[in-house]
């Protein structure tokens, strides 16, 4: 460790120790972390603003303490808990990650990275932050804060995410024997209080006079980013059906992929090429009049842009209200029950505010898809019911 290494040690952690932010996963200085809260404080902090997480973290404790609770929940359960933090694979993540921590730890946190690595939805940053804050181990926690510092202190001119890798050893060969748990949450806190993305706040910086962009004069320039590619604009079709009593059709979205496991109104793939309305009626989840709304919902994954036109459809009669294999009849006002994500949300709106219209149902259903073959027709079925 050189002299220079030791001295940026000291200097952060003399400044973490003035100005630490107080923070309900923390433990209080000179008390032992918990690693349950340390884990579930930092999987809901990955792209997501410390003042959306504080009251949620609360109320999620509050609610499963400890994994053997959290591992008993029912993943449903979960993801209605997680609603409004996004990203909803942390939140699958999370519970698999409770079991495997019954199932082969008896619900008791490993302390080294290896081992934390091995557990479901625990990457290099999440296994760093657990080993060094919970259990005192040398290890590094390098997020998007983090590497913007590292850039920054030693003028790291590669562009993300090439850079990652070095700005990565550049803040483990940092990391100290001592207190690294309270190194690690300095780091965070500088990134995020004074070594920001815009307007950095170098006059309080504990180290200003070692920072090489500082002395560049132009800190606001790094980290160096790579140009990013354009979204593409994926589309889709979505089924507003509806019951007779008023109750709408939903199902669960699979396990595996984007937003999997949540609940959602029926829809077509989504893909790059547009809908035709009759070949998407073909896949509709019941036989009904469908209607197509004037407007259509918007939406941005971290990926792609995606359009949802919104067809709208009522049961004719009493035998099709059963509701196909995979979906159920859901009364609006129990959606708030419902493990619904933004996306939804945004279609339930859009429905909404359709209704407001007294032409709704009057308009023109949409064609109906032409005849297919006797044939056929068992596969059309089956497609139906997926």
């Amino acid at each position: 460790m050189t002299t220079s290494a030791r001295r940026l040690q000291r200097s952060l952690l003399s400044w973490y120790d003035q100005a630490r932010r107080d923070l309900p996963w923390r433990a209080a200085p000179g008390a032992v972390a918990d690693p349950y809260r340390v884990w579930i404080s930092e999987i809901m902090l990955q792209q997501t603003t410390v003042a959306a997480v504080t009251p949620r973290f609360a109320a999620f404790v509050a609610r499963w303490p400890d994994a053997s609770a959290l591992a008993a929940a029912e993943l449903e359960d979960v993801l209605h808990a997680w609603q409004g933090l996004g990203y909803y694979a942390r939140a699958r993540n999370l519970h698999a990650c409770a079991r495997a921590l019954v199932e082969r730890h008896g619900g008791v946190f490993p302390e080294d990275e290896e081992s934390l690595r091995r557990l479901p939805g625990i990457g290099a940053y999440t296994a760093g932050a657990i080993a060094a804050i919970a259990f005192g181990r040398r290890a590094a926690a390098v997020d998007g804060n983090v590497l913007r510092v590292m850039s920054r202190l030693y003028l790291v001119e590669a562009p993300l995410p090439s850079a990652q890798a070095e700005l990565t050893r550049l803040a483990t060969d940092l990391a100290p024997v001592d207190r690294p748990g309270d190194f690690a949450q300095a780091l965070m806190d500088l990134g995020a209080t004074i070594c920001r993305p815009r307007e950095p706040n170098c006059a309080a910086c504990p180290w200003r006079d070692a920072c090489a962009a500082f002395a560049s004069g132009r800190p606001g320039d790094f980290p160096r980013r790579a140009a990013k590619a354009e979204r593409p604009v994926r589309r889709g079709v979505v089924f507003w059906a509806e019951r007779a009593d008023g109750a709408v059709l939903v199902r669960r979205r699979t396990a595996a992929g984007l937003l999997g496991g949540m609940t959602e109104f029926p829809s077509t793939p989504w893909r790059e090429q547009a809908w035709r309305t009759a070949e998407a009626v073909a896949l509709a989840p019941i036989t009904a009049d469908w209607t197509e709304l004037p407007a259509a919902v918007r939406h941005t994954f971290t990926h792609f842009h995606l359009e949802l036109r919104v067809l709208h459809g009522r049961c004719p009669d009493a035998r099709d209200s059963e509701a196909p294999a995979g979906g159920r009849w859901c009364a609006p006002a129990a959606f708030a029950t419902l493990a619904l994500p933004t996306l939804m949300k945004k279609v339930e709106r859009l429905v909404a505010a359709e209704r407001a219209q007294p032409d709704l149902l009057a308009r023109a259903p949409v064609p109906a898809p032409a005849p297919e073959s006797a044939a056929a027709e068992p596969t059309r079925r089956r497609r139906r019911a997926n």
